[in-house]
């Protein structure tokens, strides 16, 4: 067994210790090299269980992090899933193992063009990219099945909620960036409304409206 491989197998062994059961997300974890993902000074740190710096002043989500959304999104393999915030691309490479076809969005023209280099390099076919205000969705592609939104809002997004077909489940760090931590909840849409489980604190970057200018 190579070293890359024991620490991938230890941080899946941390995963399972702390609550992520299903087998799915599991394998989609240990099939995702997460040292594609990081920059070049963290890439000893890779398999370690935080977080990581990328460019932009944004960040690779930490593993549990990335695990606990997806498996509280419980996404089928036929299934048409929308993210918000590619970023390096390390979540939207997961959830691609696990749905039929993945829809990401970025407000950062690096970030997405280096994502979207990574995916070839990878051979990662079924993710289509596109550089925009993920705030506004991707309504010409709507509804969609599950949506996960990788950045805090205020609240929950009218707009993403109209995007989510009845029966789909939203997963999303919700609150104040300033305030220390948010809120990760799990919406469904209801035929009247949206049902809300409120799963854990976490802290992300904040949903910027619009794009950035360079």
């Amino acid at each position: 067994m190579s070293p890359a491989d024991a620490r991938v197998i230890r941080l899946l062994m941390e995963l399972r210790g702390q609550g992520i059961t299903d087998a799915r997300v599991l394998g989609a974890l240990e099939k995702v090299p997460r040292d594609r993902f990081v920059a070049q000074p963290f890439l000893d740190q890779a398999y370690e269980n935080h977080a990581l710096p990328i460019a932009c002043g944004q960040t690779v989500s930490q593993p549990y992090i990335v695990a606990l959304m997806t498996q509280a999104l419980e996404v089928g393999e036929r299934m048409k899933v929308l993210e918000i915030g590619t970023g390096s691309g390390y979540q939207a490479a997961v959830l691609s193992r696990l749905c039929r076809r993945l829809y990401t969005i970025e407000r950062h023209k690096k970030l997405l063009a280096e994502a979207e280099q990574r995916f070839r390099d990878l051979r990662i076919h079924n993710i289509t990219a596109k550089l925009a205000d993920g705030g506004l969705g991707w309504p010409e592609q709507a509804p969609f099945e599950r949506i996960m939104v990788t950045a805090a809002a205020h609240d929950i997004p009218p707009v993403l909620v109209d995007q989510l077909q009845v029966g789909g489940i939203m997963v999303l760090p919700v609150g104040e960036v300033g305030s220390g931590t948010q809120d990760l909840v799990r919406v469904v849409k209801l035929e009247r409304g949206i049902d809300i489980q409120h799963l854990e604190p976490v802290r992300f970057v904040p949903m910027v409206e619009g794009l950035p200018d360079s």
